[in-house]
C-alpha cells in the first residue's frame, strides 16, 4: 500500500500535516515507538506510530525525524491522545526531511491504524504472489505478439504503471509518447547516461516536475558484467514512473524482469540488423575502391528492398530513391563499434533505412536524403543528450555531405563528409558536427593544418595582445574582433563598441605596436581574422 491509502475513504480518519508530495511511498509495515532513538530497529518502509512522549522541546522533533528518516521510515503518524495537538516544530521538521506527517485523532486507537495497514499490506503481498506468475506469462506472450508497446500497455492497464523505453537520444522506442515531453525525455536520458558513466548501481533515480522516475539500463550494460566504456551510449533505458527502491520486493522484481525483457528485445532487434550491417560494410568497401556505379546501385536497391518489407508492399525504385547523404563520424576515447551503434540508434528509426558501416573507432552512414534530411544542426541537436555519457575525455565528431544525386556521386560525397568531419574535429565540444556549407569556407583549410602549427600561428599574433588585456584590464581583443567585423570602418566600429573614434584609433594603434602589424593592410587583417578564428 501507499501512504496516500491512509487518507482514502474507508481508512482511519487521519489528517495530513506535511510532505504531501511524498504520498506515493510504499508502506511495508508499522512500528509503534516512543523511544528517543528508534532508528536501529527500523528496516525500511515502515510507518512510525508515536505518542510523542519522547518530546521535551522543539530540538527533540528535529532529532527524532532525522533519525527515522535515516532509518528508512516512509511516514510518521503522531497520536494526539497523550500530549494534545501535533506541535508546529514537529510539522516543520517533517517538512525539512520530506517525511509525510499524519495526525492520529485522540478517538482513533493505534491498534486501528496498525490493523488497517496490516490488512492492506497482506492483501498487496498476496495479490503480488498470486499474480506474479500470470503477469510474467502475459509479459512474455505480449512480447512475442505485439512487441514492447503491448508489454507496456499490459503493465499500464494491469498495474497502473507508466513505463517507457527510450533510446539514448531521448527518442521513444515504446510506451505512451504523449505522456512525456521532449524536455522530460532529454532530462531522463541525460540523468541515466551520467549515472552510467559514473558507474552508479541501477536503478538510477531522476526527479522531474511531474514526479520521480526510476531508470534501468536495457542493453549491453544491463548484464552482470561491468559495462564497457562507451557501450552505454547505445543502450536503451527503461524509464518507470515512481521510485522503484520504495516498492515491495515482488514489484521490484517485476520491474527488473521487464528491464531484462526489454534488453532481450533489443538483442533480437540487433540480431535482425546483421544482414543490413553486411550490406553497409559492402557498400563502404565499394566506395573505397571507387567501384562501378552499377555495383553501388545494386547494393542500394537491396537496402531499399529490405527496408520496404517493414514499410510497404513494394520497395521504392532506384529512381524514387536517387538522392543520398553521407555521414562520416569518429569517436575519441571510445571502444570500436560504439559510434556505429550510436548512429544506428539515432538514425535508424522505425524504417531502418540508414546504412551504417563500421570503420574502427568511427562509422560511415549512407541514407536517403529525400526521406531523412539531416542538416548539421539537426544532427547536433539529436545527439546532444549523449554529452552526459561522454565525460571530459571522450567525444564524437561528425561531418555531413551535400546530397549526392546518383549512386556515382557517393564516392565524392564520402570525401566531402570526411573533410567536414575534420572541421568538426577542430572545434571544442563533446559532440561536434559540421555540414557541407562549411567546406567552401576558410575553416576547411584551418582544419587541415596540424595542431602545433595552428597554435604557433595564433600565439605569434595574439599572445602579446591577450597579455596586455590581462595586465591593464583593457579590451584590445574585443576591439580587434569588432574592427574586423566592421570591415575596417572606424565610424561603424566605434558605434558598435560605444566609444569615441579617437579611443578606437588609440586601441588599434596599441595593437599594431604590440604585434608589429598594420591593420590598414589586407594581408594583416586576414592574418588577425584567422588567428581569432583559431582562438
Amino acid at each position: 500500500m501507499r501512504v496516500r491509502d491512509l487518507l482514502a475513504p474507508g481508512a482511519p480518519r487521519l489528517r495530513l500535516l506535511a510532505a504531501e508530495e511524498e504520498l506515493d511511498r510504499q508502506v511495508s509495515g508499522v512500528m509503534t515507538t516512543d523511544l528517543h532513538d528508534p532508528g536501529r530497529y527500523l528496516h525500511g518502509g515502515e510507518l512510525v506510530l508515536t505518542g510523542m512522549l519522547w518530546r521535551g522541546g522543539p530540538a527533540d522533533s528535529e532529532r527524532f525525524v532525522r533519525t527515522i528518516a535515516a532509518g528508512g521510515a516512509v511516514a510518521l503518524a503522531a497520536g494526539e491522545a497523550e500530549v494534545g495537538p501535533v506541535p508546529e516544530d514537529l510539522v516543520e521538521a517533517c517538512r525539512r526531511h520530506r517525511m509525510p506527517l499524519l495526525a492520529v485523532p485522540d478517538d482513533i486507537a493505534f491498534g486501528t491504524v496498525t490493523e488497517f495497514i496490516g490488512r492492506q499490506v497482506s492483501a498487496d503481498r498476496a495479490a503480488d504472489l498470486a499474480a506474479l506468475v500470470d503477469r510474467h506469462r502475459l509479459l512474455v506472450s505480449a512480447a512475442g505478439g505485439g512487441g514492447l508497446d503491448a508489454v507496456l500497455d499490459l503493465l499500464g492497464g494491469d498495474l497502473d504503471l507508466d513505463c517507457w523505453v527510450l533510446a539514448p537520444t531521448g527518442a521513444v522506442i515504446a510506451g505512451p509518447a504523449d505522456r512525456l515531453t521532449g524536455e522530460d525525455r532529454d532530462q531522463l536520458v541525460r540523468a541515466h547516461l551520467a549515472a552510467q558513466r559514473q558507474r552508479r548501481r541501477p536503478p538510477h533515480r531522476a526527479r522531474l516536475a511531474g514526479g520521480a522516475y526510476s531508470l534501468l539500463p536495457a542493453g549491453a550494460s544491463a548484464g552482470p558484467e561491468a559495462p564497457q566504456t562507451g557501450a552505454l551510449l547505445a543502450d536503451w533505458v527503461l524509464a518507470v514512473a515512481g521510485d522503484v527502491t520504495e516498492w515491495t520486493t515482488k514489484r521490484q522484481q517485476l520491474a527488473e524482469n521487464l528491464a531484462r525483457l526489454v534488453a532481450a528485445e533489443r538483442h533480437r532487434r540487433d540480431e535482425g540488423r546483421r544482414l543490413r550491417r553486411r550490406l553497409a560494410d559492402e557498400l563502404l568497401a565499394l566506395l573505397r575502391r571507387d567501384a562501378d556505379p552499377g555495383e553501388i546501385s545494386r547494393t542500394l536497391y537491396a537496402s531499399s528492398a529490405m527496408a520496404a518489407r517493414y514499410e510497404s508492399p513494394e520497395p521504392k525504385s532506384q529512381a524514387q530513391e536517387s538522392s543520398w547523404l553521407v555521414l562520416s563520424a569518429e569517436g575519441t576515447g571510445l571502444p570500436e563499434g560504439t559510434v556505429r551503434a550510436v548512429l544506428e540508434e539515432a538514425l535508424g528509426g522505425t524504417s531502418d533505412r540508414a546504412l551504417v558501416a563500421g570503420a574502427g573507432n568511427g562509422a560511415v552512414v549512407v541514407l536517403p536524403a529525400l526521406d531523412t534530411p539531416v542538416p548539421a544542426d539537426t544532427l547536433r541537436e539529436l545527439l546532444a543528450p549523449l554529452e552526459a555519457g561522454l565525460g571530459s575525455e571522450r567525444r564524437i565528431t561528425l561531418g555531413v555531405s551535400a546530397p549526392a544525386s546518383e549512386a556515382g556521386g557517393l564516392r565524392g560525397a564520402l570525401e566531402e563528409a570526411r573533410h567536414a568531419r575534420r572541421i568538426a574535429a577542430a572545434r571544442v565540444g563533446r559532440v561536434c558536427v559540421a555540414g557541407p556549407e562549411e567546406l567552401a569556407s576558410h575553416v576547411l583549410l584551418l582544419a587541415a593544418v596540424p595542431d602545433e602549427v595552428r597554435r604557433a600561428f595564433r600565439s605569434r599574433l595574439l599572445d602579446k595582445v591577450i597579455a596586455y588585456d590581462i595586465e591593464h584590464q583593457a579590451d584590445l581583443v574585443r576591439t580587434l574582433e569588432a574592427f574586423l567585423r566592421s570591415d575596417g570602418s572606424w565610424t561603424r566600429c566605434a558605434g558598435q563598441l560605444h566609444v569615441h573614434v579617437n579611443t578606437l584609433r588609440y586601441r588599434i594603434g596599441r595593437i599594431e605596436e604590440l604585434t608589429g602589424r598594420d591593420l590598414s593592410r589586407l594581408e594583416d587583417r586576414v592574418d588577425f581574422y584567422l588567428a581569432l578564428e583559431l582562438a
